[in-house]
């Protein structure tokens, strides 16, 4: 994967940050990302993230549950092992009902769990590099990738003027690595060290 240049800014307000990026968005910067301490109303539409699909994976992975429970109870029941149960017809839809509702919210459940862990890059020993350690602490980072357009100071210049207290220049990989941070050295450093 390749290393990209981004621009680092740091806020320390919500209030300043939305105005933010507002201006970043209306001077055609392209932003990587923003990093919170804690979830903020509203940035996804100021930052023009279109709405998440989730709801709608749930709802394949609910009726792809119902469809296994209903399929796999009907075969058993009607065709492979068909039992007389006190006179009841073998295909009895009402007496799997429970278990069609717990197969359609296992389905539904744990396929949104690993579709969320998938598009958000999250599982066990799966690193991303961090721009500022203080984004899970008390300050707003904003990251704004760099084109071949783009001209680092003039951004860096935007930035400070429009409310952000620290800013910054870093070389980063945006993809992912599997290792662990107190064992491995990300991956650009050891590119960037080659290349020196």
């Amino acid at each position: 994967m390749a290393i990209k240049k981004f621009v680092v800014g740091c806020f320390d307000d919500e209030a300043v940050l939305f105005p933010a990026v507002k201006k970043v968005r209306s001077a055609g910067y392209k932003i990587h990302d923003i990093y919170t301490p804690m979830p903020i109303h509203g940035l996804d539409k100021a930052m023009g993230l279109r709405d998440t699909s989730l709801h709608t994976a749930g709802f394949i992975y609910g009726i792809t549950g119902t469809t296994t429970a209903l399929s796999g109870i009907g075969y058993v029941f009607t065709y492979d092992w068909p039992i007389n149960f006190g006179g009841k017809p073998h295909f009895s839809l009402p007496a799997w009902i429970p278990i069609t509702f717990e197969l359609t919210v296992l389905f539904s459940a744990v396929g949104m769990v690993l579709t969320f862990c998938y598009l958000c890059q999250m599982a066990p020993f799966v690193k991303k590099h961090h721009f500022h350690p203080r984004a899970t602490d008390d300050l707003f980072v904003m990251v704004i990738e760099c084109t071949s357009k783009t001209n680092d100071a003039e951004v860096v210049g935007f930035l400070k003027s429009i409310g952000a207290i620290e800013t910054k220049i870093e070389n980063a990989e945006t993809g992912w690595w599997l290792g662990r941070y107190d064992k491995d050295t990300q991956p650009f450093e050891q590119n960037e060290t080659a290349l020196a």
